[in-house]
């Protein structure tokens, strides 16, 4: 449990320097149009993701681990991270943005993160499962 807080903490504060880096930018959600350098931000969570359940792994599994444990502990950054991240996402839509933000294209971009997530975790239980498991 203490690596998947560590590094949902880690995906989590990344993800709010990112709102407020673009914000520095002049980037803002009261549209719904999406910059191009918007797409960057998918790499938060892949990197996150990659670089914790390997530590999980390494560390806390000896170096074996499984599809579904990785797979388990993918969620468990993810929903730590998730929380992190739309909570700081609430205050600035409702406190930072001078005129309010559109709520709308916000959940939008949410759900889409949710989305890049979940694949996420797909992706990077694949790559760091080692230990097969045998059905007979």
């Amino acid at each position: 449990m203490k690596n998947a807080l560590i590094w949902g903490f880690v995906i989590g504060v990344l993800s709010a320097a990112w709102l407020f880096i673009t914000h520095a930018m002049g980037y803002d959600t009261r549209d719904d149009q999406t910059a191009p350098y918007e797409y960057l931000s998918i790499l938060i969570p892949v990197i996150g993701l990659f670089f914790g359940i390997k530590s999980y792994r390494d560390n806390d599994l000896a170096g074996k681990m499984g599809f579904l444990e990785a797979l388990v502990q993918s969620f468990k950054i993810l929903l730590f991270g998730g929380i992190l991240a739309v909570f700081v996402g609430i205050v600035y839509v409702n406190y930072i943005q001078p005129t309010g933000g559109n709520v709308m294209a916000f959940s939008g971009r949410m759900f889409g993160a949710l989305l890049i997530g979940l694949l996420s975790a797909l992706g990077v239980s694949l790559v760091w499962a080692n230990k097969s498991n045998k059905v007979d």
